[in-house]
């Protein structure tokens, strides 16, 4: 597992992360999530509420990378993922979803993704550099 620094850690809040998956054939997929968080200094998560594809892909291939990105500072992230249909971590993301948009339908499951590497997105002699 990769650790996320406080540096990543804080710059995350607040973006939009753009997910990649695919199914088991291969064809990506590509989805903004702007519930995407922090779990813990190894581990993100989001919620999905409208997505059938990011779901049946990560049903038949659990990989995923995650990209954010604000202006000329971004990363990816990749990993593998944990569909949560109950338990403390989706309770908390559902809480979270109902508390900043109430008027939307409950979620259908969080996402959790247990990092595995990081890469810089920002330009410059790092850029796709590996960071953790």
């Amino acid at each position: 597992m990769a650790k996320i620094s406080k540096e990543i850690q804080e710059f995350i809040p607040g973006k939009l992360g753009w997910v990649a998956t695919a199914d088991k054939g291969g064809l990506p997929n590509l989805a903004p999530k702007g519930t995407l968080k922090v779990l813990d200094d190894e581990t993100l998560v989001f919620a999905d509420l409208f997505s059938l594809k990011t779901r049946a892909c990560l049903e038949a291939n659990p990989q995923v990378a995650v990209a954010v990105v604000d202006k000329m500072t971004g990363y990816q992230f990749k990993g593998k993922v944990e569909l949560l249909t109950s338990g403390p971590i989706f309770e908390e993301v559902s809480g979270g979803v109902k508390k900043a948009m109430p008027d939307l339908p409950g979620i259908k499951y969080a996402v959790k993704i247990n990092v595995d590497s990081i890469y810089s997105l920002s330009p410059g002699p790092d850029a796709g550099k590996k960071i953790a």
